[in-house]
């Protein structure tokens, strides 16, 4: 499918590191990287309004594909005319794909090779999604950025079941380039792999060979020690296109931010604010 109205521009590189600085160019504006992004699980930033969030320099915006299905559903949101319109903001918007739920949910979900399966906390009724229902959801709710479905696997976890979480994200990928049917959305693969830098690599090899409009690095900040995020960026990073989006997803301490910048990294998302 061809994406329209997105590219990556470079301006400028570190001397002293791997950071870059470039623009993002998105149907709804620009994105100067590198840029965190603040997190509106619900559609709305908690406590800020849209022209505050433009006042403070946020160019770019979270919401959450699994919170939105369960309230007020994807359906009400595309009436309304898409995230944009029905939060209020003019700027570029990803959603997560609710892949971070299989790991945050882990006591009322089951995962199986079709999808999976969650208890609602909100009433208790059964939730079954495959990766082709969160593409068609996040296709519902229009934001410029769409997140591919993927299992994040907890720390610790023994290597068997990482890699089995791994090879399954990037199956999951593929169905859901399958199911995108939007091309002013781009579709955004995400690198499993755990703590284990050589399925990250295998991971990132299979992802970059898929030419995505972008890429994440998934499955860090859950429960890892700080130096273990660190050697983990470090050494996926380069693994991933420098002239397209570089996405380390969950990360958001100043600390870590300015590793990962200077490793190469130019987004980033978290709840801390």
């Amino acid at each position: 499918m061809a994406i329209d109205h997105f590219s990556f521009e470079h301006q400028a590189s570190c001397s002293h590191t791997l950071a870059r600085a470039g623009i993002f160019h998105t149907p709804h504006g620009p994105v100067h990287t590198p840029r965190f992004m603040p997190v509106g699980t619900l559609a709305n930033v908690k406590t800020v309004t849209p022209a505050q969030l433009h006042d403070a320099g946020a160019q770019m915006v979270l919401a959450n594909t699994y919170h939105l299905h369960l309230q007020p559903g994807e359906d009400l949101v595309a009436e309304a005319g898409g995230l944009h319109q029905f939060m209020g903001w003019d700027g570029p918007i990803l959603t997560d794909s609710g892949g971070f739920q299989v790991f945050s949910l882990s006591k009322i979900r089951t995962i199986a090779e079709e999808g999976v399966t969650f208890r609602s906390p909100r009433d208790g009724r059964i939730i079954h999604m495959p990766p082709e229902a969160s593409i068609r959801i996040q296709n519902q709710l229009g934001a410029d950025v769409i997140m591919a479905f993927d299992e994040c696997p907890p720390y610790p976890a023994d290597r068997e079941a990482v890699a089995a979480a791994t090879q399954r994200t990037y199956r999951w990928l593929k169905r859901c380039i399958e199911a995108h049917q939007r091309s002013d959305q781009a579709l955004f693969g995400i690198v499993q792999g755990g703590v284990h830098l050589d399925l990250r690599r295998a991971a990132a090899e299979q992802l970059v060979g898929l030419d995505l409009p972008g890429y994440a690095i998934g499955g860090v900040s859950v429960g890892e020690p700080p130096e273990l995020i660190e050697k983990i960026v470090q050494a996926t990073t380069p693994l991933l296109p420098p002239d397209k989006p570089r996405y380390l997803m969950g990360v958001g301490t100043y600390r870590e931010m300015a590793q990962a910048i200077a490793a190469g990294m130019y987004l980033f998302d978290c709840v801390l604010p």
